[in-house]
């Protein structure tokens, strides 16, 4: 998420700290802190007790700073106060650069250079062609982190500029799953039905879909998804969509949904050159109001090459540097600052329960299922599966894999061997289970901005 406001800082603390305790400990003594103000190396929160503020004080401070540090790179302390004092405090907006969530997806602030210049010209071609749709659907493919979010926003954004009467959906896949989900679960309960999931994106006027490969293989999703794209586009309707590689290559995608994509015009976006990287670095420099020297600006182009994400993490840090320590960063500290943004970016590791989530909406069972005692052939071969992936994605021991399922080392290797063997003769189910790893290997928990 870019870090706009303090509001952004605090939700970042927020996360941070949920890895560290309990649900039931965060809601207790962390969930009513306030962010009002970030000062001189200080970090400023408010609460509405004074015995809350003493228990904070004496248990969290350290776990506080811990995260805030973790989040911003450089040491901050945390001090908390109670909330009739704020008003002696700035207000915390003044931290803000003006600038809402999605506002800064904008054409004007996607640098253009050779790896995307075609991609950029496309997603203007249909904002400069709206209402009469030029080509549907649009496809923009590459690897996470390039930019593909940036432009489907930027189509948003222009489009809702021009035409704020016009129904637009943004969402991701993983999303548009869970909703789907939801819509049935809720049906049953009587709160809500399929029907309305269909009203809110089958009479969109522009809909736009991120990371349309983590559907595939999932049936359910897959044939919602296909009727929204097939009423839609009789509707003539824009649709745009983003994958990190091209259609032809995700296996288990619905083949009537490939055909559908393969009708459309398809841009492809790849790692930025170092003329392109430069220009990012001094974007997101303007956008956070801080000028770095242009000798910085060449060595950290020159060193970072992955992605705009990592420019924009370096970027942050060291504003937030010369902004609370009232220096001006030296390429020493750059160098220190690299290797926090090249770790905070690579994909977090794949965990048992990252797989059995994937696996569970893949196979549309719950996760519950996968790790109960039942053996229904469905739920067999899900969990089945589940195994073997942990044991092809992690470093994990049959024993250690065992403990997560509630089984004994044993019967994960004959559930690991079985597969193996199973998948040598199902085609179909392997290109499903590879599809599944190459998405838990892309994918990276709130990495929204691909």
């Amino acid at each position: 998420m870019p870090i706009n406001s303090l509001d952004d800082i605090w939700f970042a603390v927020c996360e941070e700290c949920k890895k560290h305790i309990s649900d039931i400990a965060f809601d207790c003594f962390l969930k009513d802190l306030k962010p009002v103000s970030l000062d001189s190396g200080e970090l400023t929160v408010s609460i509405n007790s004074d015995y809350m503020r003493g228990l904070i004080e004496q248990n969290y401070t350290e776990l506080l700073n811990d995260c805030v540090k973790a989040v911003m790179g450089i040491p901050v302390e945390i001090r908390i106060i109670l909330e009739d004092e704020e008003k002696e405090i700035l207000n915390a907006e003044q931290f803000s650069e003006g600038l809402s969530f999605e506002d800064f997806f904008t054409f004007q602030n996607f640098i253009v250079g050779s790896t995307n210049r075609f991609a950029h010209a496309a997603a203007k071609g249909i904002v400069e062609s709206y209402p009469e749709i030029k080509f549907n659907p649009l496809v923009i493919y590459g690897p996470s982190g390039v930019g593909k979010t940036h432009l489907m926003l930027a189509i948003k954004n222009a489009i809702r500029q021009k035409f704020p009467n016009k129904k637009l959906e943004y969402i991701r896949s993983e999303e548009f799953t869970n909703q789907l989900i939801k819509s049935l679960q809720d049906g049953k309960l009587g709160m809500g039905s399929i029907d309305d999931f269909r009203e809110k994106y089958r009479n969109a006027d522009v809909l736009l879909i991120d990371d349309i490969h983590f559907i595939a293989g999932k049936e359910q999703t897959q044939e919602e998804f296909f009727n929204t794209f097939n009423t839609l586009q009789q509707k003539n309707k824009q649709i745009v969509v983003t994958l990190d590689r091209p259609p032809k290559d995700v296996k288990t995608l619905d083949d009537r949904i490939r055909s559908r994509l393969e009708s459309g015009l398809f841009a492809d976006i790849t790692i930025p050159d170092f003329e392109t990287r430069v220009g990012i670095i001094k974007k997101k420099a303007e956008h956070h109001g801080f000028e770095i020297n242009e000798n910085i600006v060449f060595f950290i182009a020159e060193q970072l090459k992955m992605s705009p994400r990592q420019l924009e993490g370096i970027v942050k840090k060291l504003k937030a540097y010369a902004t609370l320590q009232n220096k001006v960063p030296t390429i020493a500290i750059v160098q220190e600052y690299i290797k926090e943004v090249t770790t905070d970016t690579e994909p977090e590791p794949i965990t048992i329960d990252k797989i059995i989530s994937e696996v569970a909406r893949t196979y549309n069972v719950s996760e519950s299922d996968i790790l109960s005692n039942r053996k229904t052939a469905n739920l067999v071969l899900a969990r089945q599966v589940a195994m073997y992936i942990a044991r092809e994605t992690t470093a994990l021991s049959f024993k250690a894999i065992g403990e997560s399922f509630g089984k004994d080392h044993t019967t994960v290797l004959h559930n690991v061997n079985k597969i193996e063997n199973f998948l040598k003769d199902k085609p179909h189910q392997r290109e499903l289970v590879e599809d599944i790893i190459k998405n838990l290997k892309s994918s990276k928990e709130g990495n929204l901005w691909s």
